[in-house]
């Protein structure tokens, strides 16, 4: 069956619903009332899946399955910035997934929840290369063939959040034709690393800054993570986001400053590479990240990316009329049915 062209997807419109109205709200409200999702049926399956550079670090992802086996792609959900496995939006587009017959693994970054014990390293913005090491690894395709998941005839679908949707984007320019992917979906991405980092100093974003930079802290230093001296001094020290990657990020991943490690991994500089079809989510109203990082760049010129830019929707938020499922995942889920037919 010929595939669709991806601007002819029929996917749904935002419109935000009832009380979470404005881009603070849509962004906090998974914070201060998380998902509304009736339990999981089990606890699913924990993956280890060791990276390639010689460190001994391994990734953690947990898998789940539908109630009902089906034959679809293997959905890979990646953080965003100081988040996990648990995080809100994470779990929301996992039931999703699921209810809609999809198996989903929800991996967690070098560094990041229960990856953090087997692990002295830690995730950054433009870690490609160990979400290539986890899907290229023995230990992933084993796991998959112990719970009857084909992924190389099925096939995987990635989605990610935040940070972990810049990882992703680069990941697919790198790496995308390696793997049997059959669509990806980038929901609120800093394509502009440096331009979502200046933007965290504004006056309006200081607590969002505060709280980001404590969750930051907290998971360099928390138990398993290697540090010297002088990087545990500097991770107290800093004021900003900015400060922290200017004297840890940068200077661990072989960066002289946080202006080079922003250039160098920020997605906007790999889209026009990616050949896999990808779903871009992005709120013109998002706090965090400029708009302009979005409007400016010429969409039309890669075909395989199918932009999404309302203007409201907040961070990683998109509360939509009409229902208590993210409006993301209600356009991730059509776009994937779509590319994966």
């Amino acid at each position: 069956m010929r595939k669709p062209r991806l601007a002819d997807i029929a996917l749904p419109d935002f419109r935000a619903r009832r009380p979470w109205w404005g881009a603070d709200l849509q962004t906090l409200r998974n914070s201060l009332v998380g998902p509304q999702l009736s339990p999981n049926r089990d606890p699913g399956f924990q993956l280890k899946l060791p990276v390639s550079d010689g460190s001994g670090d391994a990734l953690v992802g947990l898998l789940e399955k539908p109630a009902i086996e089906t034959e679809r792609p293997l959905a890979v959900l990646i953080h965003g910035l100081s988040g996990s496995e648990d995080s809100a939006y994470m779990i929301a587009t996992s039931r999703a997934l699921l209810e809609h017959g999809y198996p989903v693994l929800r991996l967690n970054l070098r560094g990041a929840g229960p990856s953090r014990p087997l692990c002295r390293y830690q995730y950054h913005a433009g870690k490609s290369e160990d979400l290539r090491d986890a899907l290229g690894s023995d230990a992933f395709s084993g796991s998959l063939r112990d719970h009857s998941i084909d992924v190389a005839r099925r096939g995987l679908v990635l989605v990610g959040y935040s940070l972990g949707a810049n990882m992703l984007l680069k990941f697919l320019a790198e790496f995308g034709d390696r793997f049997p992917i059959v669509g990806a979906c980038a929901i609120s991405a800093p394509i502009d690393l440096e331009a979502a980092s200046y933007r965290f100093l504004h006056p309006r974003n200081a607590v969002y800054h505060w709280n980001l930079l404590r969750n930051m802290r907290r998971e360099a230093l928390d138990e398993g993570g290697e540090v010297t001296d002088a990087e545990r001094e500097a991770i107290v020290r800093v004021k900003s986001i900015l400060e922290f990657d200017n004297q840890f990020v940068a200077p661990r991943n072989g960066y002289p400053d946080a202006a080079a490690y922003y250039a160098d991994n920020m997605a906007r500089r790999f889209l026009a590479d990616i050949s896999v079809p990808t779903l871009v989510i992005h709120a013109q109203d998002d706090p965090w990240i400029p708009a302009d990082s979005y409007t400016s760049y010429p969409w039309t010129d890669n075909p395989n990316l199918l932009p999404l830019i309302p203007s409201g929707g907040g961070h990683v938020g998109f509360h939509g009329h009409g229902s208590a499922i993210p409006w993301h995942d209600r356009c991730l889920i059509p776009f994937f049915d779509a590319v994966g037919g």
